[in-house]
């Protein structure tokens, strides 16, 4: 009795601990985060449908996101540098709000360069889609794979091995997309 009282105070040390630094770590982005969302409540139409992109500098960057798809109201919610339990801790702020009917996510990159496994990576985006979807059940999700860039060349396996964790992820589930922007691919 008195072993297990121990190992639930434990526990439970253990999961407010874990949460903090997770929040104070998250918080490094609170600036950004505040630009992107006056920036898009500037532009949000809440009476027409909502595709919002999400996840690090890659999207971040996406200077003319709006203008590759004129025909809907597209939102950057990118933010750089973050990695999956960023965007967990920033989820209602950059994309609940608005209530997207889709979001796409480009997340793994940052989280592989900082040396987290691949399961810890896909845990951490089930957790994002399980948000989303209390939202939305209708939503549909796109997962955008992680590309690695020569200055990471060396962490390619990883890389792999997260989009292949990432594709059967979304051969689960209807309402997920994989979107493989890894390997380049020719139209003809």
């Amino acid at each position: 009795m008195q072993f297990t009282k121990k190992i639930t105070q434990l526990t439970i040390l253990l999961l407010f601990t874990s949460t903090s630094f997770l929040a104070q770590d998250s918080e490094r982005f609170e600036k950004e985060v505040q630009g992107v969302t006056q920036k898009n409540d500037s532009l949000w139409n809440q009476n027409k449908e909502t595709i919002v992109f999400t996840g690090s500098s890659s999207i971040r960057k996406w200077d003319n996101l709006q203008q590759s798809f004129p025909n809907h109201q597209v939102l950057n919610a990118g933010f750089g540098g973050s990695q999956a339990n960023d965007l967990l801790y920033y989820l209602d702020t950059l994309v609940i709000r608005y209530n997207p009917t889709k979001v796409f996510i480009y997340e793994g990159d940052n989280d592989i360069s900082a040396k987290k496994s691949p399961r810890e990576i896909i845990g951490t985006t089930q957790t994002i889609i399980g948000k989303l979807k209390a939202k939305n059940p209708e939503m549909k999700i796109v997962l955008i794979s992680a590309k690695p860039s020569i200055s990471r060349w060396n962490l390619r396996r990883k890389y792999k091995r997260l989009n292949r964790k990432f594709r059967r992820l979304a051969k689960k589930d209807n309402s997920l997309l994989f979107v493989d922007v890894s390997v380049p691919h020719v139209e003809r």
